[in-house]
């Protein structure tokens, strides 16, 4: 019977549109019909009533492969037939599957039996809810069935975790279906296991499941273990690297790679409709928890116009979906940082009703890119589903070329996509040693863009891709430059380092010569070089390999010139009538919309802590500061500040005016929103392993001002950041003559010219004191 169910696969073809649910279609049909004569030969003549033969598993739910296990049950009332009658009967059924060559899982039981075992094994729970009649008397197995799956929804309540915990334990031991150049189809996150599991949450009624998508997804799946059960011969799931070439010929694939990638999609599609109906059934699990009063959904804002509601990021009542193209990168933002992810059905509302955004991007949307890739382990999660919902196309239509793209070389662990964001993680952990964070984050994300069809040299290949992106993503001809050169060059310093002599001078040159002799586009190389050998994993990135990195970065960097920083602020044009008006003690303060950001232009008379009170003061009112220029003409403080609103709601000229004048009286009012905003904010924990960045970095830059002493400060970003430092340099008796603050994929480069107040420079114990200040107040040791 083996040989015959092979031998229909391989007459039903593998390449053929429909073929593969046709050729189960007959499997089972042939598989069904063989055991029925064998039933019928097993009675020998004796009446069916009350007794029964089912299948459960792949025959049942009409899945089954070529050389697919057969689970059988032999159900009865317990009164039909006698023990030894039974076990007679039972024999006759199975000695001849076992005969015929077929695998076979059996068993004998009665209605209650079923019962009581599915409500002690989960296992044999889920099994049992695809119970089908194969030949005998029908009502004892639609009997079974029932009490089964009443029992199933009953116990909803006390089987979910259950099933969650079983799901978590099988995963960790057969990893991600898609991740994997040899999976497991059957027992891996994302394959064919879960479609099970996928069903039995259904069945218990707590929710639905996809359907667009998975159901395709689920059939690649079974298409390729049936190719695995010819090639191989041999009725099992894994999907090795010797039979690649084989099952991809039989499914009518171009090469390996190419079926690869289809079954690591199906297996991402599968996984991802787990996860989020996993979710919805607890959702409705808790919704069924005794209140008391209305059920009104608890949404809790998170800024942008989205809110969290039962652990997902949801539009908000008002949202601005179908005219805000920035609304999908603030969404994905705000999820990722609070590592919840978006429901899939604001999902499909940013996808499908969402503007495209320009081309190029306003600065504003590059901002909010960076954003996103900033914000560490949450990323993942969110970009998968970003991914799913048709998203990250939009934005980056060369991402196809890499999605699920296999990688087989030994050091690498994830496909080319995943490898990118795994990347850009690990990146988010080394910012502080580079000025740009955003454009080493830009180049984690891209480095492997060239990873595509019939590329020889990736880098070569990934380099002009890269330079479109930049492009488009509206950063300038100097940073695009740059962009395209790491990628270029990703893996020039790694090759230096394990190759070649560190202490021959050709070694140092041809790093230099790399990133053109520019020693910030060095400091990014060397952090590109470490992210992408640790996302590849523990075979690429060795404490030997990291010791040779480390030296030739070292060696590199001997004699090399700091790189440069900010000049003092240009010299800033202002009205007459302003000067006048702030020489009479009133601030000025002028609004202008920039394209979904704020320009908030403030004059007022210099003093010490003007600068603390106007930061917290737009802290205070929900404003997150982008850029700011800082200067002073006159004794007159000209400040130009970039901000975002995530509550939506516009700047008041007159509110930040009332403000400074009660600041400037001594009245701490106006900041209390502030000590009550970052009440809900969360301290930076200063870890450094999975994407934190480690301690705050600032150091004195020499020479850079004979008027001031120049201080550059490199710090997660947070609500409050740049009122604590200014709180800090105005109770140190400290003038911040200019400033450059700009925040780079939520870090900060921030360059302070400080001075006495009274135009004194700082004395080296004061630039001790300062800097040390600086430090804590950036690691969470906010002044008192």
């Amino acid at each position: 019977m083996a040989a015959r169910r092979l031998d229909l696969a391989g007459a039903r073809g593998f390449d053929a549109p429909g073929a593969g649910q046709a050729r189960r279609e007959a499997i089972a049909t042939l598989t069904r019909g063989w055991l029925s004569d064998v039933w019928k030969v097993a009675l020998d003549g004796r009446s069916a009533e009350g007794i029964a033969l089912a299948s459960v598993g792949s025959l049942a739910r009409g899945d089954a492969g070529p050389l697919s296990d057969v689970d059988l049950v032999l159900l009865h009332y317990g009164r039909s037939l006698s023990g030894d009658d039974l076990r007679g009967l039972a024999d006759r059924v199975w000695y001849p599957v076992w005969d015929a060559g077929v695998k076979l899982d059996h068993a004998v039981r009665t209605v209650n039996q079923c019962r009581t075992v599915a409500s002690g094994d989960l296992a044999v729970a889920v099994g049992l809810l695809d119970l089908q009649c194969v030949a005998g008397d029908p009502e004892v197995v639609a009997a079974a069935r029932s009490t089964v799956s009443h029992d199933w929804r009953g116990n909803a309540r006390r089987r979910l975790p259950q099933l969650v915990d079983s799901l978590k334990a099988r995963h960790a031991r057969h990893g991600e279906l898609a991740q994997s150049l040899e999976p497991d189809l059957k027992e891996a996150h994302g394959g064919l296991r879960d479609m099970t599991v996928l069903g039995a949450l259904v069945a218990a009624w707590l929710t639905d499941r996809p359907h667009v998508g998975v159901d395709e997804a689920h059939q690649t799946l079974l298409d390729a273990r049936d190719a695995v059960h010819v090639v191989t011969g041999r009725g099992r799931d894994r999907l090795t690297r010797e039979d690649h070439d084989a099952v991809a010929a039989l499914l009518g694939h171009s090469d390996s790679d190419e079926m690869m990638t289809a079954v690591a999609d199906a297996g991402r599609t599968i996984a991802y409709a787990l996860d989020g109906t996993v979710r919805r059934a607890g959702q409705s699990q808790r919704a069924r928890t005794l209140r008391v009063g209305p059920r009104r959904p608890q949404l809790n804002p998170l800024g942008f116009g989205m809110f969290e509601h039962d652990g997902e990021v949801v539009l908000g009542p008002r949202s601005t979906l179908s005219t805000d193209a920035l609304l999908p990168l603030r969404a994905a933002v705000v999820a990722a940082r609070n590592n919840l992810p978006i429901a899939p059905t604001t999902l499909a509302n940013l996808a499908g009703q969402a503007p495209t955004l320009p081309d190029p991007w306003p600065l504003i949307a590059r901002d909010l890119f960076a954003d996103l890739l900033a914000t560490g382990p949450g990323l993942i999660g969110v970009w998968e589903g970003l991914d799913q919902a048709g998203i990250i196309d939009r934005w980056l239509p060369e991402w196809a070329a890499v999605r699920s793209r296999p990688q087989r070389s030994a050091v690498h662990r994830h496909t080319v996509d995943r490898h990118l964001i795994e990347t850009v993680v690990l990146a988010g952990g080394l910012v502080r040693s580079v000025t740009r964070a955003d454009l080493l984050l830009l180049a984690a994300l891209l480095h492997d863009i060239g990873k595509i069809r019939g590329a020889h040299d990736h880098s070569a290949t990934g380099a002009p891709l890269a330079r479109a992106i930049a492009i488009r993503l509206g950063y300038p001809a100097a940073d695009v430059d740059v962009v395209t050169t790491l990628v270029r060059e990703h893996l020039t310093l790694m090759d230096l380092a394990t190759r070649r002599d560190h202490q021959d001078a050709g070694t140092v040159t041809a790093a230099r010569a790399a990133v053109n002799g520019s020693r910030d586009v060095f400091d990014l190389l060397v952090a590109l070089t470490e992210a992408d050998a640790s996302a590849a994993g523990p075979l690429a990135w060795t404490d030997w390999r990291a010791t040779l990195l480390s030296q030739l970065a070292d060696g590199a960097r001997k004699g090399w010139e700091e790189g440069s920083v900010p000049p003092p602020a240009e010299t800033a044009t202002v009205d007459e009538a302003d000067l006048q008006a702030v020489a009479a003690g009133d601030p000025r303060v002028i609004v202008r919309p920039q394209g979904g950001s704020y320009r908030i232009d403030v004059f007022d008379r210099d003093r010490l802590g003007l600068f603390a009170d106007t930061a917290g003061l737009l802290a205070a009112y929900g404003l997150v500061v982008r850029t700011a220029i800082l200067r002073t003409i006159d004794g007159v403080a000209a400040n130009e500040w970039h901000v975002e609103s995530p509550s939506g709601e516009p700047p008041q000229e007159e509110r930040i005016v009332r403000g400074l004048e009660r600041l400037a009286q001594g009245d701490r009012g106006p900041l209390g929103l502030l000590e009550r905003r970052r009440a809900f904010a969360a301290r930076p924990s200063g870890e450094s392993a999975t994407g934190s960045p480690g301690q705050a970095r600032a150091l004195v830059v020499p020479h850079a001002s004979e008027e001031a002493t120049v201080i550059e400060v490199r710090a997660q970003d947070r609500q409050g950041l740049l009122h604590e430092l200014g709180l800090g340099f105005a109770k140190a008796g400290l003038s911040v003559r200019s400033a450059h603050i700009a925040t780079y994929a939520g870090q900060t480069l921030d360059t302070f010219y400080l001075t006495e107040f009274g135009g004194r420079l700082l004395s080296p114990a004061k630039v001790a004191q300062t800097v040390s200040m600086v430090i804590d107040t950036c690691d969470g040791a906010a002044p008192a």
